[in-house]
């Protein structure tokens, strides 16, 4: 791999990008073994039988068991050439359990054992009650109710892994020769295919099979003057996606940005790939912008990455508790701001909730990995700090008798915690276009995409760039921008939200790959919004003199 190649690796999330769990955890496999049905419901319900009696009968008060199954597959091209082609399977069983009021976990690979699977629920047990001897406080675990059998899967059209592999090259590397003819002088696209089987039982009674589907086509282009020396780049404006290979498609939607990402309608790669050539040549001869004060018009493609960093972040629970600092920090959304009742996280047009139910969000699941019916709640009411996100063993630090039902583990191999559900900005209540957005704007910027950021470990001071900036003067777009980053905090950014486009512009974004805890875990969570405007916001220039 040569420096570019592990710069762009690197760029989009290294570690988790190659292989999604360490090579003893995943072993590589044809695309033809991605579609093996894997093992019958019977069989998994008395591996996780034997699991929770053999936890039980050593004492155990609660239990719980995952057996998962995840199934990837990343296609990698670059200009006119694969560069890789990854499959891979991991499978294995996970055992958690409450023992002498402490957690205990152990995990077990490649079984179908069922005295494997009971001789790990024990070995779970032994860790609890060892850990026991340290606790402070026993476990407080939220009541649930069983379910019994029940299952749930992502809505799927077209199955990613039955779409032979050439077909998927042929794709991408289509896509990259229409960057190429377009402008481009390089170009890297990847597209990532994701599968969890996962099945879950308890001792509440619950016998929970999900299958679950993601899907992230990606690309980059680069554009280079040779006469300057200078280089520009556009990424794809794709939004990752709770769906399967269906996702990818031309859709006859609008097409302001030259591409559409909203949940229920597909992506448009080649399209995309040649607007993207065409937007990096322009910005290479784009104005490089003034720093000051400047009113902002996001679009969704690039909110979803401001929302994530500044509240999908900061209302974790465990991070707000400073249980939890790892890769993100701890928050500023401290528990006394959320006692006040009148703490002011934004303007009055600002509303955020999460859901764990939202179709073709990467979020969307039937129940979470602790046997939670997935749900929608507030978090930011009229600007007002309401809630936040928690789990089973947190929520009584709420006051609240019932989980919220955003628990993941990202393997059987790793202990399930508190993750991120889908936050999102509601759609603003009042009939509003982007173009009626941009028309009472006298100067100010239209940001589309996202770019580079950095956010304090408080989630409070932070910079954000972006893919593509247009200048608005006097309610009209005049021309491209570049070298553009705002800067603010979260309090005082999202008071300077003044408007939101209406629910038909609303759009999903997300990230693929968000890391949480020590040693890291891996989850997936979209970011929902319509175009929202922004006065008054501090605009720094990041360009260099040449």
């Amino acid at each position: 791999m040569n420096r570019r190649d592990f710069t762009q690796t690197l760029g989009m999330g290294a570690a988790g990008l190659l292989l999604p769990k360490m090579p003893a955890l995943a072993r590589t496999v044809t695309a033809e073994e991605l579609l093996e049905p894997g093992l019958d419901l019977p069989i998994k319900k008395r591996l996780a039988d034997a699991a929770l009696n053999a936890a039980t009968a050593k004492g155990a008060t609660y239990a719980d068991v995952r057996i998962g199954r995840y199934l990837n597959q990343y296609v990698m091209t670059r200009e006119n050439r694969v560069q890789n082609i990854i499959n891979t399977e991991s499978f294995g069983v996970g055992v958690r359990v409450i023992a002498n009021g402490c957690w205990g976990f152990a995990a077990i690979g490649d079984t179908q054992s069922e005295e494997d699977v009971a001789r790990t629920a024990e070995k779970a047990v032994l860790f609890a009650k060892a850990h026991a001897r340290l606790l402070k406080k026993p476990v407080q675990l939220a009541p649930q109710k069983g379910f019994g059998e029940v299952s749930w899967k992502t809505k799927v059209d077209k199955h990613s892994f039955e779409v032979p592999v050439k077909e998927k090259v042929d794709l991408l590397l289509t896509a990259n020769d229409i960057a190429l003819k377009n402008g481009a002088n390089f170009v890297n696209n990847t597209l990532f295919m994701i599968n969890e089987q996962k099945y879950f039982a308890s001792t509440d009674g619950s016998y929970i099979d999900q299958d679950v589907h993601r899907i992230w086509p990606n690309f980059t282009v680069t554009a280079v003057d040779k006469a300057s020396g200078l280089m520009a780049t556009r990424d794809s404006l794709s939004a990752p996606m709770g769906r399967s290979y269906d996702y990818l498609q031309t859709n006859p939607a609008d097409k302001l940005t030259g591409v559409t990402t909203r949940y229920n309608q597909g992506y448009d790669m080649l399209e995309d790939a040649e607007a993207a050539a065409k937007q990096a040549r322009l910005k290479l001869k784009a104005k490089s912008v003034e720093a000051g004060k400047w009113d902002l018009v996001l679009d969704p493609s690039h909110t979803y990455l401001t929302i994530h960093e500044s509240v999908g972040h900061a209302t974790e629970l465990d991070r707000v508790l400073g249980y939890e600092a790892n890769l993100a920090g701890t928050s500023f959304a401290t528990i006394d701001k959320w006692q006040s009742k009148k703490f002011n996280y934004g303007s009055n047009v600002v509303n955020f909730f999460a859901d764990k139910t939202q179709p073709g969000s990467l979020g969307d699941v039937g129940w979470d990995d602790e046997g939670v019916k997935t749900k929608r709640w507030d978090l930011i009411k009229d600007g007002i700090l309401v809630n936040y996100q928690a789990i089973r063993d947190q929520v009584h630090m709420l006051g609240e008798a019932e989980s919220q039902g955003c628990c993941y583990a990202d393997s059987w191999s790793t202990v399930q915690f508190q993750r991120m559900a889908n936050v999102s900005l509601a759609p603003g209540k009042e009939r509003l276009t982007v173009d009626e957005m941009i028309r009472d704007v006298k100067k100010g910027i239209y940001i589309i995409g996202d770019g580079s950021y950095s956010i304090d470990q408080q989630r409070y001071n932070f910079q954000f760039g972006g893919q593509l900036f247009y200048e608005i003067r006097d309610g009209q777009i005049v021309g491209m921008l570049r070298d553009v980053a705002y800067q603010s905090n979260t309090q005082e950014f999202w008071n300077s939200c003044v408007k939101v486009c209406d629910e038909r512009d609303y759009r999903m974004g997300g990230t693929f790959f968000d890391g949480k805890g020590q040693p890291a875990q891996i989850n997936s969570v979209s970011h929902g919004s319509s175009t929202a405007r922004f006065n008054g916001v501090n605009v720094l220039n990041t360009g260099r003199k040449i």
